[in-house]
C-alpha cells in the first residue's frame, strides 16, 4: 500500500471520538481531502486518518485505551490554520457546526485572527491578513 505523502513541519495527530466523522465534518468545515483512511475494526474504530486541510497534513485516529491511548478532552493546544480569508473559512467552519469562540477581530499584532470550538472538542485557531 502507498501512503500518501505528508504535507508540513509539524503535523497534529489527533485522538479524537470518531476519526472517519471527523474527516468527513471537516471536508465541509475545512474543505479538507482525505488522503487515507485505515479502514475501521470490529468495533467501528479506525488507527489512521490522514487529510489535508489548507496545504498541510493532519492525521487523528480513534481512542485504542487498551493500548494506552484513551480518549481525553482536548487541553491547553489550539491547531492553527493559516488561511488568506478568516471571515471567509471562519463563515463555513460555523456553519458546518462548529461553534464560535472568538469570533474574527483585528489584532494589535496586525492580522486577523478568531477561534472556533469544532464538535470532538478541538479548537482551531484561525489567522490572516488584515481585510483593507
Amino acid at each position: 500500500m502507498q501512503m500518501p505523502p505528508t504535507k508540513g513541519g509539524v503535523v497534529p495527530y489527533l485522538t479524537v471520538d470518531g476519526a472517519v466523522k471527523a474527516s468527513e465534518f471537516y471536508k465541509k468545515a475545512f474543505a479538507a481531502e482525505v488522503a487515507h483512511v485505515v479502514p475501521p475494526d470490529e468495533k467501528g474504530r479506525t488507527m489512521h486518518v490522514h487529510v489535508y486541510i489548507n496545504g498541510s497534513s493532519l492525521m487523528m485516529s480513534d481512542a485504542y485505551p487498551e493500548h494506552g491511548h484513551p480518549l481525553q478532552q482536548p487541553a491547553a493546544f489550539s491547531v492553527m490554520l493559516p488561511v488568506d480569508d478568516v471571515d471567509a473559512w471562519y463563515g463555513r467552519a460555523v456553519k458546518a457546526g462548529c461553534t464560535a469562540v472568538m469570533p474574527p477581530a483585528d489584532m494589535f499584532w496586525g492580522d486577523r485572527y478568531g477561534q472556533l470550538k469544532d464538535p470532538f472538542g478541538v479548537i482551531w485557531a484561525m489567522n490572516g491578513p488584515v481585510k483593507k
